[in-house]
């Protein structure tokens, strides 16, 4: 007699708001698969549907409100988890009819709500996937490129933000186990780490810099170590990977990572949240008022690795903002002449110290001053892709479109300034039927306008 295999539940998830929270996602896909679930990439075809939220601004939440909305008008069985599962009362209270309510990183609540929701039927005969949550599995982001993310958390007491109260303070994770969990990914195909955090450069902090034993010898749970580390990882063919580092603070040994990109082992890339500029602004936002110093630093960084490409954010509209303020950071950014730069209206956020302080800006003194610092920015961005043109620069290839009617295929891809979803591309022309998705070529960049690059294959 046949035995019959029984077919297991199936999971739809829906990922908000930042990598952080998709790392997340992943890894709870990760332990479902490896409990006997299936995903369904449709509502229709799932027994419980996960929504993971995002609770950071009152324009996310009313982003997570609407996906748990539709995922219960086209499902009907939904649990919710992330950031905004810190407020269950208001889920409930809004959609009564979800399963399960849990918070940020609750990976255990989250199974347990699913297991109870549409409990596994395993069987010897196909559930063996090992039980693992640091290990490479459930990817959501093309095989090529990987959010690596080293910790939760944060300690910082920003006034505008309460991650701090979502994801608690700052937890490191293993760096062996970190770096075991890269090398899994480069050997499965990943070109590109991007590793990610809420304070990266804080990382190992917490457990005071412990030292771990990795292959051969020691190494500390430190931003410097782990980047070190990264970069002399290798898949079987002896490529290493781009390793670009996100969320980074510009502590004082920040400054020992740039040579490290001028020697190749890491991509010569820094995210850093400035956020102002303005000294008053920045301590109303309680953050480090050194802009002056920081301005030296990039000096610095740029002798150092010449290449090195400076991605920030800024709020424009704080409380107590003034016009001197915001002329200020305008200033600060013409002279610090950073490569991409994203710019945010000021919104309060619930629970938030920001919230109390004086000096409220209209909204339409914010909209004003949003579009004055775009503008200057993609001017600055402008003039730094123009002096690009005419040099050969690494391009990774994320998408290979079809041919058109002449024959000819074009592709898109991202230089080593640019990381995924966020920065800008590269677009190719003619670049032949052989190439392939996660290839990195070296292409002649032959224009540009405010955001990207155009270019071809050297050779090609």
């Amino acid at each position: 007699m046949a035995i019959e295999i029984p077919n297991p539940p199936k999971v739809g998830m829906v990922s908000l708001g930042c990598p952080k929270a998709l790392v997340d996602s992943e890894r709870i896909l990760t332990r479902l698969r490896a409990d006997g679930y299936t995903m369904s990439a449709d509502y229709s075809g799932a027994d419980v549907v996960l929504v993971n939220t995002c609770g950071f601004l009152d324009s996310a939440k009313e982003e997570s409100l609407a996906a748990i909305g539709e995922a219960i008008a086209e499902n009907g069985r939904v649990i919710v988890t992330g950031c905004m599962g810190n407020e269950a009362d208001v889920i409930r209270a809004k959609f009564p009819q979800v399963l399960a309510v849990t918070g940020a990183h609750q990976y255990e609540a989250v199974v347990e709500a699913v297991h109870e929701a549409a409990p596994p039927e395993l069987s010897p005969y196909v559930d063996l996937i090992p039980h693992a949550y640091d290990e490479a599995g459930v990817k959501l982001t093309p095989r090529h490129y990987s959010y690596l993310k080293i910790s939760e958390g944060c300690n910082h007491a920003c006034s505008f933000c309460i991650i701090p109260s979502l994801r608690g303070k700052l937890a490191s994770r293993r760096i062996d186990a970190v770096l075991r969990e890269a090398e899994k990914l480069v050997q499965a195909g990943t070109r590109e780490l991007l590793v990610i955090s809420q304070d990266t450069s804080a990382y190992g902090v917490d457990v005071r810099h412990e030292e771990r034993m990795w292959k051969d010898h020691s190494v500390r749970t430190h931003m410097t170590d782990l980047a070190r580390e990264l970069g002399q990882l290798s898949d079987s063919q002896g490529r290493r990977p781009w390793v670009r580092m996100h969320y980074v603070y510009p502590y004082p040994h920040v400054d020992a990572v740039i040579p490290l990109m001028a020697e190749g082992l890491l991509t010569p890339y820094l995210d850093i949240p400035f956020q102002h500029a303005a000294p008053s602004v920045l301590k109303a936002m309680k953050r480090p008022a050194n802009e002056a110093k920081v301005l030296g630093r990039l000096r610095n960084w740029r002798e150092i690795c010449p290449d090195i490409a400076i991605r920030s954010s800024f709020v424009v509209g704080f409380p107590g903002e003034t016009e001197a303020d915001f002329e200020y950071l305008l200033d600060w950014l013409e002279e610090a002449q950073l490569d991409r730069v994203g710019a945010f209206r000021f919104e309060q956020v619930e629970g938030a110290a920001a919230n109390n302080l004086p000096g409220a800006v209209p909204e339409e003194v914010k909209e004003e001053r949003y579009a004055r610092i775009m503008e200057k920015t993609a001017a600055i961005s402008a003039a730094k892709l123009q002096a690009k043109v005419g040099r050969k620069l690494q391009v990774i290839i994320d998408e290979i479109g079809d041919a058109d009617e002449e024959g000819d295929i074009g592709a898109t891809g991202r230089s080593q300034a640019d990381a995924p979803e966020i920065d800008g591309n590269v677009f190719l022309r003619d670049v032949g039927g052989a190439l392939q998705v996660g290839d990195i070529v070296e292409v002649i960049v032959e224009d540009a306008d405010e955001h990207d690059l155009y270019g071809v294959i050297d050779g090609a």
